[in-house]
């Protein structure tokens, strides 16, 4: 009679030959779930590249994994940027009234194609539209705030800012079936199709020349208000 031996599994315990739990694959799970799933999904990957020598790959990779996301949203905030300090060519200081520089801005937007789209007393804002490419469309607003300065009331600043918003066009298909039933089953399939504009970015144009050439041109306007003034006025 030949007897036969099973090979003893690592795991089984002699005493009883029962199986027992290894504590690796419970240590695993508890680090599985500690971590997000990209990081340990990607932290596998660098180990099997680690195994087959990429040793250079699973040092940049795992090393990465957390410092770019800890850091990476409050490195790139906005806000970081606004410095709010007093050399910003955002305003302008001009030798005439609240009334003559808010009349200079107006004046200024409607010899360059824009519409107003508010004239009060201290506020003027207006708007014009491009179309640069086949589909994108930008639409430039401007908002100016005219205040004065000292009590003479002969000095004013204008505080302006341009805004840039950008669209795209957006088709959308909409289709409608048609059935005859005096000849069967036949169904024509009629379709539409529909554009609209859709909104793909919004930015304050930044200070620099675009404001410089505007308040140069407000500033030729006031001129021309001024001498239009002392022509019109009787000789004493």
């Amino acid at each position: 009679m030949t007897q036969r031996t099973f090979p003893q599994t690592p795991d089984a315990s002699p005493s009883t030959g029962r199986l027992q739990r290894s504590s690796r694959p419970e240590r695993l799970h508890r680090v599985h779930r500690a971590q997000p799933g990209t990081a340990w999904a990607a932290c596998r990957v660098v180990a099997l590249a680690g195994m087959l020598g990429l040793s250079a790959f699973g040092l940049t990779g795992c090393g990465s994994l957390g410092g770019d996301n800890a850091g990476g949203g409050r490195k790139g905030s906005v806000y970081q940027n606004e410095r709010f300090q007093a050399d910003e060519t955002f305003s302008r200081l001009f030798d005439a009234s609240v009334e003559d520089t808010c009349e200079a801005a107006r004046r200024a937007l409607l010899s360059q194609g824009y519409v107003i789209n508010l004239a009060q007393a201290g506020s003027i804002s207006g708007s014009k539209r491009f179309q640069p490419e086949g589909e994108v469309h930008v639409e430039i607003s401007f908002n100016i705030v005219c205040v004065p300065e000292g009590g003479a009331g002969k000095l004013s600043t204008a505080y302006v800012s341009a805004l840039q918003d950008r669209y795209t066009v957006k088709r959308s298909t909409n289709s409608t079936s048609l059935g005859v039933s005096a000849i069967g089953s036949i169904s024509v399939p009629l379709s539409s199709t529909s554009e609209s504009l859709v909104k793909v970015a919004s930015e304050t144009i930044p200070a620099g020349q675009f404001y410089d050439r505007f308040f140069a041109l407000m500033q030729k306007m006031i001129k021309e208000q001024t001498q239009g003034v002392a022509t019109a006025e009787p000789a004493s």
